[in-house]
């Protein structure tokens, strides 16, 4: 469980109680942050990530975002918890993706052989499918800082959800890099190589 104490760290002044962190910033003063340090973030309900050292605190989710989250989950558990394929997760949960990483997607899918272990704290290692809800205020940040890392790491499929225009945009992991970028609105189906059989239409992930 995270602490209420930062350790020593310049950002904090060393030891000092963490203060109220503003949304959608991002802290780089010049030292990296830890694991350790992010550990030992309280546990106030802000949504921190770590990625390369850098730490990022991001606001509460809209009601968009919310509803396209629960569509998703429903119809994934459908696909691949129901029938023993895999596990589902929804945020909040930690993945932790390398020794100055951990971030929270939206959803992660791990199928029976995935690379990816479950630990009684977080997800250690690439999920085979990560989902990430875009706004206004992550699109940038969810489209390169956390692109390179899921590259990078390994996580098979991506898909960037955007409320605001009902589509999805599938991201296939090939020779180490995403290469292909392609976006599904309406009645198109997403063409998953992660999820066999994903037969729901972009629309319906956007009913409400």
């Amino acid at each position: 469980m995270r602490g209420n104490l930062v350790p020593s760290h310049p950002l904090f002044g060393g030891g000092a109680a963490a203060p109220e962190l503003p949304p959608e910033v991002t802290l780089q003063h010049g030292i990296a942050w830890t694991l350790a340090d992010y550990e030992a973030l309280p546990a106030d309900g802000q949504r921190y990530e770590l990625l390369d050292g850098v730490l990022r605190v991001t606001p509460a989710p809209s009601p968009d975002h919310q509803s396209a989250n629960g569509w998703l989950a429903f119809y994934l558990i459908q696909h691949i918890q129901v029938p023993g394929k895999g596990r589902v997760f929804s945020a909040p949960i930690d993945v932790e993706l390398g020794p100055k990483s951990i971030v929270q997607p939206d959803l992660v899918v791990l199928l029976r052989d995935s690379a990816a272990t479950v630990t009684a704290r977080r997800i250690v290692g690439p999920p085979d499918l990560v989902v990430e809800i875009t706004s206004p205020s992550t699109a940038s940040y969810d489209r390169r800082e956390k692109r390179d890392l899921y590259a990078a790491v390994g996580v098979r499929e991506y898909w960037l959800v955007d409320p605001g225009t009902r589509s999805v945009e599938l991201l296939c992991l090939e020779h180490g890099s995403y290469h292909a970028e392609y976006v599904y609105t309406g009645q198109a189906i997403v063409p998953s190589r992660v999820i066999v059989g994903w037969n729901v239409t972009t629309a319906a992930l956007f009913v409400g």
